[in-house]
C-alpha cells in the first residue's frame, strides 16, 4: 500500500527501524565530546576507574535505517554478538580477532538475549516478532501477535530466572492498519510459551528493560519521555502496577535517550541518556557518565570471563570499558524450586 507521497508501508517501517535515533538525533550545532569518564558522586570509584580507557572496537555500522544494536556476550565461545539493523546482519566480535558476519539476513533484528538453556532470543523488526533459535538450528516463534493483532516492532528482550521472557514492543502509529495494535506495550511470555500477557500499555516508546539482581524490581525505560520507570514484581511474574514510579530522568540539553539497559550484580543501573552512558546506584542516584563522544548509546552488555567488561553500541560503533563490578550474567542462573 502506498500513501500520497508514494511511500510503501514497508518503506515507512524501514524508515522507522532505527526509530529512536531518527526521532531523537543530534541537535543542530552538536559536536562530538572528548571521550572521558565523568564522576558525579564518590561512589563511582567502586564501579569504575575514571582513568579507564574507553576503547573503540569496531565502527562503520548503522545508517538512516537503523544502528548497531543488541550486544550479547557468549561466555562459552568468548565472543560478542551484535546486530547491524540497517544491513540485516548479526555480527560477531572476538577479542583479538575483530568482527565477522555471523548471520545474514536477520529480518533486521534488534535486541538479543539468551534463555536458560542458552538459546538465542531475538527481536525482529521486519517480521514483527520475537524468535528463539533452537540448539538444532531450527527457529521457534515466541510471539508475533496479541489478542489477534500483530505486534508493532519488538525491540528489546530479557529472560527471568524462571524462564519467562519479557519484551518491549514500541512503534504504535508506525503500523496504522486497523488490524494492528494501537498502543506500545511491554509483554511477558511464560517459559513454556503457553501464555502471552500484556504487562503495561502506558509507555509512549518502551525500549530497554532489566531486572534487579534479586528480580524483585523491573526497570523499563521510555525513550520518548527520556526516563526509566521501575515496578515491583508480583509472585506470578506480573507487575505491581501501583508501584510504578520514575526511577531516573536521563534527559538534558545534550543528545541521547534511554535505550538499552543493564544492571550489575550490585544493583547499579547502566543506561544511555543525554550526553553518554549513565551509571546509577540502586536508588536511582546518578553516579557518573561514560562520555563516548557520539550522539546516542543504543544498547549495553556485560562480558569477559569475569563479566566485568562493559560493551556498548552507538549508532555506528562498538565500544568497551572495564569495570570493577561484575554484570549479571546471561543466561541468568535458573531459579531453584
Amino acid at each position: 500500500m502506498h500513501d500520497q507521497r508514494g511511500l510503501t508501508r514497508r518503506g515507512m517501517l524501514a524508515g522507522a527501524a532505527g526509530g529512536l535515533a531518527l526521532t531523537f538525533g543530534p541537535r543542530v550545532g552538536w559536536t562530538q565530546a572528548a571521550k572521558r569518564i565523568e564522576q558525579l558522586d564518590p561512589a563511582l570509584d567502586k564501579i569504575i576507574d575514571k582513568a579507564e580507557p574507553i576503547k573503540e572496537l569496531a565502527t562503520g555500522y548503522g545508517g538512516d535505517l537503523g544502528p548497531a544494536e543488541g550486544p550479547l556476550w557468549g561466555k562459552e565461545g568468548g565472543y560478542l554478538l551484535f546486530n547491524d539493523i540497517h544491513t540485516s546482519r548479526r555480527l560477531k566480535y572476538t577479542p583479538g580477532s575483530g568482527v565477522a558476519v555471523d548471520l545474514q539476513p536477520t529480518n533486521r533484528a534488534n535486541g538479543l538475549t539468551r534463555d536458560l538453556q542458552g538459546r538465542l532470543v531475538s527481536c525482529e523488526h521486519d517480521t514483527r516478532r520475537v524468535t528463539r533459535r533452537e540448539l538444532d538450528g531450527s527457529l521457534t516463534v515466541i510471539a508475533n501477535s496479541f489478542s489477534g493483532k500483530r505486534l508493532n516492532r519488538p525491540n528489546d528482550v530479557v529472560v527471568k530466572s524462571d524462564g519467562a521472557i519479557y519484551f518491549t514492543d514500541p512503534g504504535a502509529g508506525l503500523v496504522p492498519e486497523q488490524w494492528d495494535l494501537q498502543y506500545s506495550g511491554v509483554y511477558r511470555v511464560t517459559g513454556d510459551l503457553g501464555s502471552l500477557s500484556l504487562l503495561t500499555d502506558t509507555y509512549i516508546q518502551p525500549n530497554g528493560l532489566a531486572f534487579s539482581p534479586d528480580e524483585k524490581l523491573f526497570y523499563v525505560n521510555d525513550s520518548r519521555r527520556r526516563h526509566i520507570r521501575m515496578f515491583e514484581m508480583l509472585p506470578n511474574g506480573m507487575l505491581a502496577k501501583q508501584t510504578d514510579r520514575v526511577f531516573a530522568d536521563l534527559g538534558g540539553s545534550e543528545p541521547g535517550v534511554p535505550d538499552g539497559m543493564k544492571v550489575d550484580t550490585a544493583g547499579n543501573v547502566y543506561c544511555g541518556g543525554a550526553g553518554g552512558l549513565w551509571i546509577l546506584d540502586p536508588a536511582g542516584k546518578k553516579l557518573g557518565r561514560i562520555v563516548h563522544g557520539q550522539a546516542s548509546t543504543t544498547n549495553i552488555a556485560f562480558g569477559g570471563d569475569d563479566w566485568k567488561t562493559l560493551y556498548f553500541t552507538t549508532r555506528s560503533t562498538l565500544f568497551s570499558v572495564q569495570l570493577k563490578v561484575a554484570g549479571i550474567p546471561v543466561p541468568v542462573a535458573a531459579k531453584r524450586a
